[in-house]
Parts: structure tokens; C-alpha cells; sequence
């Protein structure tokens, strides 16, 4: 099996590109800011805000080929997801939709960076759809550092791999298993070159999953990846394609901080 070297995700903020959480008592939801329905993104680092006040980026920042996403609702669709990378390397790009903070960008009305101490949950739901003719994984992250950090890289990477598709496999060595929102998950550990990386890969596809953030934060912590004074500062969801990729979907996402 090939070995991702698997590069953080980048987003560009204003200026240039770059190289690539305790709630109040009741649940924080993002609040909506001015969004429109249907927006198509072909901007390599392009961002569209959704209706619930997530943003939808299509980040394709390590492919000059053609990608686009189109943003409804509060989700998005890959409409044009040209070329390949080799699948011993890292994926082409990381569109998602993401709540809390990354490179500069917040999502409208987020609560996050929030310590994870002070977190009683943080409850999130994501749908997907798949397609054929695609090297894949479908990837929710959540991102922890020891800082309330708003820009550049955090220092752990939790991954959640609902489906993989083609001959590729998460940073580092599987280390074992753990059972976590009612799955039992291969569990993988390593470093990317800037941060440390556990990733949590599903033993066979997984449509969708509705589960509280904290428990995967939680699993990080008993790895010795976090501490509990360290802070929560996005979650995201999205594809990591290394093959084409058109017509892959984020259906549904949400997010809250309680």
C-alpha cells in the first residue's frame, strides 16, 4: 500500500497564499450572515458563506489544474475536480466546509477557539455523497492547539476517514483501534512535517455520521496529542481528492459549541 505524505491544508488569506475549542451553558450555533444559495467557486482559494454562517472553501492548493465547487445550502458540491497527483504524495486539495477559524478566516458568528476543558460538547452531523471514477478519502478534521490560534497551523490534526477510495492511507502507522460514536475505527498516528496527525479511518464506508467532537478530541488526548487546557479552534469536512473527484458531495454539515 502506498503511504500518503500527506501536506496540511492551505487556504489564502488577503494577502497571499499560505502554506497550510468552553461554549457557553447552551449550544452556540454559527449565525448567518449575507449568503446566497447555489454560488459557484473556481478560485483556487475561493470561500463562499452558507445560509447556517459556514464558510465553503475550495482550497485546491496543491493542483494548478481546474477545480470548482458550487455551494448550496449548507454544503457544496465538486462540479469540476480536474487532473492527479501520485497517490504516494499528498491529495491535490481539501474542499470542505469548515465552523470556527482557519488562516485568518473565522465562519460568521463561530464560538471557537474554545478551550476543551470548558467544552461540555460539541455536537456535529455531516452527510456525504459519492462518486465513481475518483482516487478519494471523505475527511472531517478538527483542528487543536495549545493556543486560541486564528491563523496558520495548529499543532494536532484529528482526521475522521468516512470512505477511502484507491490505493492511498493516512500519515504515518496504524497504531491499533478505538470505538468511538458507535464505530470502531482503525486508528493512524504520525506527522505531516508541520503537525502531528492521528486519523480515525472507518472499515468501510460511512455515509454520513452524527457524533459529539469532543470524543474524538478526548481520543486525542488519551494518545498524548492534546491537553485539556489546550483549545478546539475549527472542525471541517470535506474531500481529499488525488484523482478527479467531480461530482463528490457534502450534503449536509453541521456544528454547534455547548
Amino acid at each position: 500500500m502506498n503511504v500518503t505524505t500527506r501536506r496540511s491544508h492551505r487556504i489564502r488569506p488577503l494577502a497571499a497564499a499560505l502554506v497550510l475549542a468552553a461554549g457557553s451553558l447552551t449550544a452556540v450555533a454559527a449565525t448567518a450572515g449575507p449568503a446566497s444559495a447555489d454560488v459557484q467557486i473556481c478560485d483556487q482559494f475561493g470561500t463562499a458563506t452558507t445560509p447556517g454562517g459556514y464558510i465553503v472553501q475550495n482550497n485546491a492548493w496543491g493542483t494548478s489544474a481546474p477545480q470548482c465547487v458550487n455551494q448550496t445550502g449548507d454544503g457544496f458540491q465538486l462540479t469540476t475536480a480536474d487532473g492527479s497527483v501520485p497517490t504516494n504524495g499528498a491529495p491535490k486539495s481539501y474542499p470542505s466546509i469548515f465552523f470556527g477559524c482557519h488562516y485568518t478566516a473565522c465562519s460568521p458568528g463561530t464560538t471557537l477557539p474554545k478551550q476543551v476543558s470548558s467544552i461540555g460538547s460539541a455536537p456535529s452531523r455531516i452527510e456525504y455523497n459519492y462518486t465513481g471514477g475518483a482516487v478519494y478519502d471523505a475527511a472531517y478534521d478538527i483542528w487543536l492547539d495549545p493556543t486560541p490560534k486564528t491563523d496558520g497551523v495548529n499543532q494536532t490534526e484529528i482526521m475522521i476517514w468516512l470512505n477511502k477510495v484507491g490505493s492511498i492511507q493516512p500519515i504515518g502507522s496504524r497504531t491499533g483501534t478505538a470505538t468511538i460514536a458507535g464505530t470502531t475505527w482503525n486508528v493512524w498516528k504520525g506527522n505531516n512535517g508541520g503537525n502531528d496527525v492521528i486519523s480515525y479511518v472507518a472499515p468501510s464506508a460511512l455515509n454520513g455520521l452524527s457524533f459529539d467532537v469532543k470524543d474524538f478530541v478526548n481520543g486525542a488526548i488519551s494518545e498524548g496529542l492534546a491537553t485539556p487546557d489546550w483549545y478546539l479552534t475549527s472542525v471541517q469536512a470535506g474531500f481529499e481528492p488525488w484523482e478527479n473527484g467531480a461530482g463528490l458531495a457534502v450534503t449536509q454539515f453541521s456544528a454547534s459549541v455547548n
